[in-house]
């Protein structure tokens, strides 16, 4: 297993002002207004997530494990402020449900593509910010 390139640190006292594909002021009110909650939170999404596209791959052609997958991704980003990552995976997510139930449901493949490119983005962002704390505060 690799080491993990994001370390541990003692989070800032303060969030970013702004933080591209981020509501980083909402997200850190949400966290009773404490910013290092929400460092914290998206230090977990950075690791957490590290894998996350590898998995999800491997889960399409099984709905029920897809729809897992696309769900972790989904709450965890609107933790933290990562609003349109959460929304883009809620509406597969929903697809996804709908398949669960039973449904026939067509699943456009723009909509998976489109997530993976917020993901790829939206990830490189948070792990940016987390690796810019890490080297600014260690």
């Amino acid at each position: 297993m690799q080491a993990s390139p994001i370390q541990p640190t003692e989070p800032p006292s303060t969030p970013p002002s702004k933080l591209p594909g981020f509501n980083v002021a909402d997200a850190v009110e949400r966290m009773l207004g404490q910013p290092t909650l929400w460092w914290e939170a998206l230090g977990m999404f950075v690791l957490h997530f590290a894998e996350w596209e590898t998995e999800w791959q491997a889960s399409q052609g099984n709905n029920q494990a897809e729809r897992r997958c696309v769900h972790a991704l989904r709450s965890s980003a609107a933790n933290v402020g990562a609003d349109h990552l959460s929304c883009i995976a809620a509406s597969l997510e929903e697809l996804l449900a709908k398949r669960c139930a039973g449904q026939s449901t067509a699943i456009p493949p723009s909509i998976r593509w489109y997530l993976k490119d917020c993901f790829r983005e939206t990830w490189r962002t948070a792990a940016s910010a987390k690796q810019l704390t890490i080297a600014t505060y260690s």
